[in-house]
């Protein structure tokens, strides 16, 4: 049984440019290093493994891997994205520091059970940073919001209008 997420993995350019985002920036401090020197398949590298832990012990870990070619792109909310739980009063706060860090801010965006801002990190991803509203655990309750008949009528309407 999954018990939770112990860590997302992400390619970073620079592993001290990421720590100083992660880090110094956003708060989460650097729990843990792992360098690789060789892979399970036996192949010589030279990649580092950087952890960033947040309050519930799980991490976003970073490979800094400059022996493997990599495409780093600015993505789009909608492609990638890595949202973060606050307190509500840490949004302003946080998007105060961002702007006076000449950080890429945006937000706050109403989700309707939860707030959000939004920040681009050195290597091209979105953080965004949210904060849950009175009513999200009730707005998450699938018995509630009828989530699996939402996502049942969403594949009919798709199937519709490939047909159209």
């Amino acid at each position: 049984m999954i018990k939770g997420l112990h860590h997302n993995a992400y390619r970073c350019r620079d592993s001290e440019e990421t720590r100083r985002f992660y880090e110094d920036f956003l708060g989460l401090p650097l729990c843990n290093v792992l360098e690789i020197k060789e892979t399970k398949s036996g192949r010589k590298t030279g990649t580092l493994h950087t952890f960033y832990q947040m309050d519930d012990g799980s991490c976003l870990a970073f490979f800094e891997a400059p022996d493997m070619p990599f495409e780093f792109k600015k993505q789009h909310d909608f492609d990638l994205h890595i949202a973060l739980e606050v307190p509500r009063n840490v949004l302003e706060t946080m998007m105060a520091k961002g702007k006076a860090a000449g950080i890429e801010t945006r937000g706050v965006s109403d989700h309707q059970f939860i707030d959000s801002i939004y920040f681009r990190d050195p290597n091209g991803y979105v953080i965004e940073l949210t904060a849950k509203r009175p009513d999200h655990d009730e707005a998450m309750d699938p018995v509630k919001n009828d989530a699996r008949g939402k996502l049942d009528a969403w594949q009919v309407s798709k199937r519709q209008a490939k047909v159209s």
